[in-house]
């Protein structure tokens, strides 16, 4: 397994529709276990392939990444964790209101009102096709947003030009900075 670098929006790949997968191969699972390194490394609970520079529709997902509650055992790293390659929104309705944020888009969090009830079908990493139903909850939420990657589509977009317009500036701000920052390594080895 390998890191990979998140994407900071605005790059302009993020606005790059992905394509399918079909048949999952050594190189789609290899993907895969990249993403789910990538995901925890960053301590996201979900991550889309466009999100590290791979158009494919391959997102990495793990929602149960929680606090035990009391009485209960704690979840391990990775229990959670599943793939869902080439999905497919197959019920979508009601709404739902849930505080975003997103791995490209770091540190900035804001409302977003997307479908409450949810049916998903997909492929999982062993090429099986399966289906996951969520209603009002963080996985409704997380794969809408994670499906919105595969179609160039970030949680901004759901928000004023304002809003909008005011995070790309810190964005494009923070991007400077890491470039700044990884120039001066590089000059310091």
């Amino acid at each position: 397994m390998a890191l990979r670098e998140i994407l900071i929006w605005p790059d302009p790949r993020l606005k790059q529709k992905a394509k399918p997968v079909g048949e999952v191969d050594a190189k789609i699972r290899k993907l895969c276990d990249d993403m789910a390194e990538t995901m925890y490394d960053a301590n996201g609970v979900g991550l889309a392939a466009p999100q590290v520079g791979v158009h494919l529709n391959v997102i990495a997902m793990d929602v149960d990444q929680r606090p035990a509650a009391e009485g209960e055992e704690p979840k391990k790293k990775g229990e959670g964790l599943f793939w869902l390659i080439d999905p497919v929104l197959k019920v979508a309705d009601g709404e739902f209101t849930y505080t975003e944020g997103c791995l490209s888009i770091p540190d900035e969090y804001e409302e977003v009102t997307r479908f409450g009830h949810i049916v998903v079908e997909y492929t999982d990493r062993d090429g099986r096709r399966k289906q996951k139903e969520a209603t009002n909850t963080l996985l409704s939420v997380c794969v809408q947003h994670e499906m919105d990657h595969l179609q160039g589509k970030l949680f901004v977009d759901h928000l004023s030009a304002l809003k909008r317009e005011l995070i790309r500036r810190r964005m494009k701000k923070l991007k400077s900075q890491r470039e700044a920052e990884r120039r001066g390594e590089a000059t310091a080895l």
